[in-house]
């Protein structure tokens, strides 16, 4: 005679177990690290200490700039600074001022509020040095902009000068920020020795 008791204990017990196997094969397949892709990185860049020495040719200004960059003169005392390690170079512009002073001002503010469209934020500033008579601004512009430093100087009678820094390489702030700090500290201390003659 079939024991209906019987077939039912049997029945979950074997139920249990397949529930426990499928279970314990569950977790320990679930066990596994999650693999996660890696973030992007940058590799770290280190730049010596910068060394000054004072720049002067035939032009009506001097300045100081950094040993280790390469400097050429272009037509109308205009300048390329460049970086090779970096891929970067300044572009100094210089024009002489005949009435013309607001003109200058506002082709240099425009050059710089170009980059508006790719920058999250553009610092401005002022540097005055009554005393060598050199009048100017000084912008950082963050974020993926073509350029992140530029500035105008100018005595506000005779002479105009503007420089900024390009990188040869497609704008990622990231990537290029120690280049791109490194170079503007050598922008400020141009800027900051330039002096007429």
């Amino acid at each position: 005679m079939f024991n209906l008791k019987y077939a039912k204990t049997k029945y979950n017990y074997n139920t249990v177990v397949f529930v426990c196997i499928v279970l314990g094969l569950l977790l320990f397949s679930s066990c596994k690290d999650e693999v996660l892709p890696k973030p992007a990185s940058y590799l770290r860049l280190d730049y010596p200490v910068a060394e000054y020495v004072g720049f002067e040719n035939q032009c009506p200004f001097a300045f100081d700039m950094n040993s280790k960059a390469i400097i050429k003169g272009e037509k109308d005392c205009g300048f390329t600074i460049s970086y090779p390690k970096m891929k970067a170079t300044i572009y100094l512009t210089y024009k002489p001022v005949n009435n013309n002073l607001n003109k200058l001002l506002r082709d240099a503010q425009k050059l710089t509020f170009e980059h508006v469209i790719k920058a999250d934020d553009i610092l401005e500033q002022p540097y005055l040095n009554t005393e060598k008579k050199v009048y100017g601004m000084f912008y950082q512009v963050d974020g993926n902009a073509a350029t992140n430093s530029q500035f105008y100087v100018t005595d506000s009678t005779k002479h105009f000068i503007t420089g900024s820094v390009y990188f040869y390489a497609k704008p990622n702030f990231d990537s290029i920020m120690p280049a791109a700090s490194y170079i503007k500290n050598d922008m400020q201390r141009l800027m900051e020795t330039l002096t007429w003659k």
